[in-house]
């Protein structure tokens, strides 16, 4: 397993966010990012996870609710990626994967378009 500090992980989350276009990421509303060092049990190899109302789904109900949340996982990341160039291809996906549910993009459609 690659090793890499919290801090490292949570800049390469960063830097994954700043890849997406400004025109997308105006459009972006009440969602939060975190970084987690494991995903739940029952799912040990989660990458990522998008939890919330997607865009897409939002009506005149929705004022006021609490934030969407995207949580990217830096355990399973190290432990699949060989190389930090791998890691940084990785966490790059996978943001972009979990703000593509915050607008509603399921997941086959992802895996269509190559962000699987």
């Amino acid at each position: 397993m690659l090793e890499m500090t919290r801090d490292a992980f949570e800049e390469l989350v960063g830097d994954a966010l700043d890849l997406i276009p400004v025109e997308l990421t105006r459009l972006m509303d009440n969602v939060a990012v975190f970084v987690e060092d494991e995903p739940p049990p029952e799912d040990p190899g989660l990458l990522g996870l998008y939890e919330g109302i997607p865009l897409t789904e939002r009506g005149e109900w929705y004022a006021g609710a609490l934030p969407d949340r995207i949580t990217i996982y830096m355990g399973p990341t190290l432990r699949l990626c060989e190389t930090p160039e791998e890691v940084v291809e990785e966490v790059a996906t996978t943001v972009v994967h979990e703000v593509a549910h915050h607008f509603g993009i399921e997941d086959a459609r992802l895996h269509e378009l190559g962000w699987g």
